[in-house]
């Protein structure tokens, strides 16, 4: 009898983890984790393209798209849509992400 207790809270226990992982999984996927990255390259260019230095811009939207994978939307300002990438800076203190 106490083999059968033993393996039905195993089992319990088993399913309660499960259920989860499978609820961490489905969260990550909503906030936008878990294998699901942006296209940087096209969200850069898009935020660029009336930029008087587009390089240099393209650049910097990349390197701060690659650590937050979001880019705001618009080509100027919208930070608050994506709040990592407004909290990058330069040495200077000034914001790293156009």
């Amino acid at each position: 009898m106490a083999i059968s207790k033993a393996l039905l809270a195993s089992l319990l226990i088993s399913l309660l983890v499960l259920q989860l992982v499978q609820a961490d999984v489905e969260n990550s996927d909503k906030k936008g984790g878990y294998g699901s990255r942006i296209d940087c390259g096209g969200a850069c260019k898009a935020r660029c393209r009336l930029s008087r230095r587009p390089r240099l811009c393209h650049r910097a939207c990349g390197t701060c798209c690659a650590r937050c994978n979001c880019v705001p939307p618009g080509t100027y300002g919208n930070y608050d849509k994506c709040e990592c990438y407004a909290t990058l800076t330069t040495h200077g203190g000034r914001r790293k992400c156009p």
